[in-house]
């Protein structure tokens, strides 16, 4: 069938260009477009604008680092914090040193920008910038309170560049970090002329028993709180060694020789062609006890290694809950919440792999619950010469995914995919996985009360397994089409159109020891289906075939059938009209025993005998043997 496509105009992801999030959506008993989530528009000029913003915000932080490389040779007022004006506002630059700064140190770095307000707050309104070999502290006894001005006038940010950024709160004395204008005295919730941010390029993030609200805009680096690598090999970037604070950095010079043209010095040999290109500086990042409440994107992550998501809460997001968007490896989101986001609550893109989510609960979502992507960046040359291999090893397992607007769970390509133990109820449909993926694993999953298919495996999967799962209340238990699945020892129950549906090539799917039940068409629905396929051992006694009688007149009217019915009836009236005539009987040798001058002619015994006589050729009557 056509495929749904499932629009958020809100901003890139990482160009600051338009967001698009696009699903196929498989063919259901009633097939009816899936609900779209809320969409966020701005107008072209708004669009222009936060484009812009974004595009500055990229170059201030390229000026900062660029700095920050050359300063070994700028003397010693540099190894010192300093500050940048960039043309869209100052920049305070904490330098390398072996403890962290705290709200005393930024009280004494920025008395007129870092001040303290009546009711105990603090308000920040420059950009603060955490280089390599640094670390920003935000805690304070009996809690924290740092709004980060924000308005028509401009915003104000903090972005570790390589350094470390700690929020560390107490469970009842949190940091809270906010957006607030200034002149309405309350948080900024207009993101068409940009919001301040929280971000970290490269280093580490960590928060605990922290809140962040109403952060960000317009793409995903900017969007909230934005965890993210650096964007290209970080070559000229300053590594804190030695003791005591001094900072030494190698030039990138270093390691060089130089000699005359000519022959090769004695005992030289060719030189080897081998070279190998940095790692890119992945971010790291530790988040538990954190409420992410009114941002853009709630928490976006790229280009991160080693990361977890703990006792969490985020929530009324304007895009997207959690977005783990491209080359994200090693990471666990455990025991955390998504809820009330205009997008998905959480949303694994192409790009990441071994993560385990486990134990959250995502819902009331405008888009998925969760969304596991595992398709290639690319499908051949690309002029980024993006990877063309599928994603895999991720996991979601008991976990939580209520009233979403789209799917429960969506997996979109990929491979070693285990979608185990979770429990998914109210959504339009519980577990879709559309192909190409490879060894997907739905197993001892809850799923109940879904609009169309409890659980779907489209276009393109293999070598998939269903097992041990109850669906409760669906239009169609489980769904094939066009893929290869074991669908086996599951429960099927409340179904009202069909309990298994296979349908397109399901060459080597297998359907056994499943109990049916439900009232609809039909409990096995193969009528559709092409290929060779087991089915063995399945409990069907539970199964109320509704199907009305046009339905059946229906499949009578299929050519073959007809064409039977057809010679059927041919048959049937050729007998009719047989038996009803009396013919003479001739025997089949009459002429050559007309010298007898008779010939009998055998009769039932019950009859008169009949007797041609050969000489007039008149048949007479008579009695007897």
């Amino acid at each position: 069938m056509p495929r749904t496509t499932r629009r958020i105009v809100a901003g890139a992801l990482a160009t600051g260009t338009a967001v698009l999030l696009a699903g196929a959506a498989p063919a259901a008993a009633a097939d009816e477009p899936a609900p779209l989530p809320r969409t966020l528009t701005f107008t072209g000029d708004e669009a222009e604008r936060l484009s812009a913003l974004v595009a500055a915000e990229d170059r201030r932080a390229t000026e900062i680092r660029t700095v920050t490389a050359l300063a070994r040779w700028q003397g010693d007022d540099w190894k010192t914090p300093y500050r940048m004006s960039t043309g869209e506002g100052f920049t305070l630059v904490l330098t390398p040193r072996s403890e962290p700064y705290t709200i005393t140190d930024l009280l004494q770095l920025a008395p007129q920008t870092f001040v303290q307000m009546s009711d105990g707050s603090f308000l920040l309104s420059e950009h603060v910038a955490v280089v390599p070999g640094a670390t920003l502290r935000l805690e304070r006894p009996g809690g924290l309170t740092l709004r980060l001005a924000s308005s028509a006038r401009g915003f104000a940010s903090i972005v570790g560049l390589g350094g470390d950024v700690q929020l560390d709160g107490e469970e009842s004395a949190p940091v809270v970090v906010e957006s607030w204008d200034v002149d309405a005295g309350e948080p900024d919730t207009d993101q068409t002329d940009g919001r301040a941010y929280v971000r970290c390029i490269g280093g580490s993030f960590s928060s605990e028993h922290a809140r962040l609200s109403d952060l960000g805009f317009w793409s995903g680096r900017t969007g909230g709180l934005s965890l993210t690598g650096t964007d290209r090999p970080n070559t000229g970037a300053i590594e804190r060694t030695g003791s005591g604070g001094d900072v030494q950095a190698d030039s990138v010079l270093n390691g060089l020789t130089m000699q005359p043209a000519g022959p090769l010095q004695p005992g030289q040999t060719n030189p080897n062609l081998g070279y190998t290109v940095p790692a890119y500086d992945y971010v790291s990042f530790d988040i538990s006890h954190t409420t992410i409440q009114g941002n853009a994107y709630g928490l976006f992550v790229t280009s991160a290694n080693g990361i977890r998501v703990s006792d969490s809460t985020v929530t009324g997001s304007s895009i997207d809950g959690i977005v783990l968007h491209r080359n994200v490896r090693n990471g666990i989101v455990e025991t955390t919440t998504a809820t009330g986001n205009a997008g998905d609550g959480i949303s694994l893109d192409r790009a990441t792999s071994a993560v385990n989510v486990n134990g959250v609960t995502a819902s009331g979502n405008e888009g998925n619950g969760i969304s596991v992507n595992g398709r290639p960046l690319a499908e051949g040359p690309s002029a980024t010469g993006a990877s063309t291999s599928p994603y895999g090893r991720n996991s979601v397992t008991g976990s939580t995914f209520d009233g979403n607007g789209h799917y429960g769970i969506e997996v979109l390509g990929g491979f070693d995919i285990g979608i185990q133990n979770n429990r998914l109820s109210g959504n339009d449909m519980g577990i879709v996985v559309q192909g190409p993926a490879q060894r997907v694993s739905v197993t001892g999953n809850d799923v109940s009360r879904s609009v169309r298919h409890g659980i779907a495996f489209t276009d393109g999967v293999t070598d998939a397994t269903a097992t041990g799962n109850v669906v409760d209340g669906a239009a169609t238990g489980v769904y094939v089409r066009a893929s290869t699945a074991r669908i086996r020892g599951n429960t099927v129950q409340g179904a009202t159109g069909h309990g298994v549906s296979l349908v397109g090539d399901v060459e080597g799917s297998e359907v056994s020891l499943n109990v049916l039940a439900g009232a609809g068409a039909s409990a096995l629905d193969t009528t559709r289906s092409t290929g060779t396929f087991t089915e063995r051992d399945n409990a069907l006694d539970g199964w109320d075939d509704t199907s009305p009688w046009w339905f059946w007149f229906k499949k009578l009217l299929q050519p073959m059938t007809a064409l039977w019915v057809i010679i059927l009836v041919l048959i049937g009236a050729s007998a009719v009209r047989g038996r009803g005539r009396d013919r003479a009987v001739a025997h089949p040798y009459a002429h050559q025993m007309a010298h007898q001058g008779h010939l009998p002619v055998p009769a039932p015994p019950s009859a008169p005998q009949r007797v041609i006589d050969l000489r007039d050729g008149r048949p007479s009557t008579r009695s007897g043997a």
